[in-house]
Parts: structure tokens; sequence; C-alpha cells
């Protein structure tokens, strides 16, 4: 019988006090004094696609903000709760971040309820979170064959996400200034390659 998750949560916090604090504790011991993280990443909260693991990263390096579908939504100070993008702002105004990226990745759930609907269980929040993208996503999917809808559709979004960073006038300001990077990435999960957004062009494989 396999282990419940509190059970898998302990047993993996007994192995990091054991296996990994003894090497990194001075790390996070000139950790608690501040961070100082490079990149600023936007990806999806699904479980597959962990930014740290993937670039093998060091806590303090990447300020990762995860949410459905990897979704940036425009530049909205109207004094409304917006989660994605205070983020954003305490990352490039506060920690100076001199990149951001957004990675999508293979199999999106969030994207796929753009393209077929979100789920009736989920219409609260998810559903109106995904609607920002179903109108992209459902103009690319209407020019490429449906076997290649997926991940169309996932580039889309990451695209998106890049177009609606540049509506931030300090985001904006700092890229015209090339203080900030935008990349876009895809992650695919099956292959375990990241793919990369080469300006107008097509996602190509990151070497």
């Amino acid at each position: 019988m396999s282990e419940s998750p509190e059970n898998e949560l302990a047993a993996g916090y007994r192995r990091f006090r054991a296996d990994r604090w003894p090497e990194a504790r001075a790390e996070y011991e000139a950790l608690a004094k501040g961070q100082q993280p490079h990149t600023l990443i936007v990806a999806c909260s699904d479980s597959r696609a962990d930014p740290a693991l993937i670039f093998d990263a060091a806590p303090g390096q990447l300020f990762v903000v995860r949410n459905v579908a990897n979704l940036v939504p425009p530049y909205e100070p109207d004094g409304h709760l917006h989660g994605v993008s205070a983020a954003l702002e305490f990352g490039v105004k506060v920690l100076n971040v001199s990149r951001i990226v957004v990675m999508g990745h293979a199999f999106c759930g969030g994207v796929n309820a753009m393209i077929h609907g979100a789920p009736d269980n989920v219409q609260d929040f998810v559903a109106p979170w995904v609607a920002q993208g179903a109108p992209v996503v459902r103009r690319v999917c209407e020019e490429v064959a449906p076997e290649q809808q997926g991940q169309a559709a996932e580039e889309a979004v990451v695209r998106l996400s890049l177009d609606n960073l540049r509506t931030f006038p300090w985001i904006a300001e700092r890229e015209a200034a090339g203080t900030l990077k935008l990349i876009g990435l895809h992650f695919g999960i099956a292959e375990g390659v990241l793919r990369a957004l080469k300006g107008p062009g097509p996602f190509e494989p990151l070497t």
C-alpha cells in the first residue's frame, strides 16, 4: 500500500533535513538575509513542469509565479486583487530581475480548457481565468491540423503572455532600455526538451 500524501511530504522533509540541509545550511543562512534572483518565471501550476527542476536551479535564483496555463493578464491597476501582476511588480521593481521567462508546457489542462471549454465543476474561477486566452487559442487552432492544435495552442498562450507583459509600462521601459529581457519557452514533458521562441518564428529546441 502506498504512503499517504501526508506521509510522503513528511518523508520528503526528512530526506531534505538529512541529505540536503547539512550541505546547504550556509547557503540558506545567507539567503535569510535577502534574495537576489536573476530571473522571474511565469509557469503553469502543473505538477509535471517544475521550473526549479527543469533549470536545475538553486534556492534564491528563481522568483517563480505559477498559475493555471502560465497566463499573464494585461496591465490593469484598478485596485482589484491581481496576484500575477503583484508578483511581477515585486520581481521587477523590488528584486530587479534581469529577465522574465514565460514557460508553457505540453499537455496543459488549462490550454485544453481554452480549446474545449472548462469542466462544469470549475466555473467559479478556472473558467473566467482561461477565458482570457480562449480567443487567441481558438484562432490558432483553426489554422492547424487537429493533431497540431495542442502544441500550437500552448505556444500561442506563451506569446499572449509575452504580449501582455509588454502592456506593463515598467516592463516595457526596461525591455526597451536593455535591462530586462523577455523570453518564451515551451517544455515537452514526454521528451524533457525545452523549446524557445525565436522572434516571430517558431519555437526551436534550446541548446
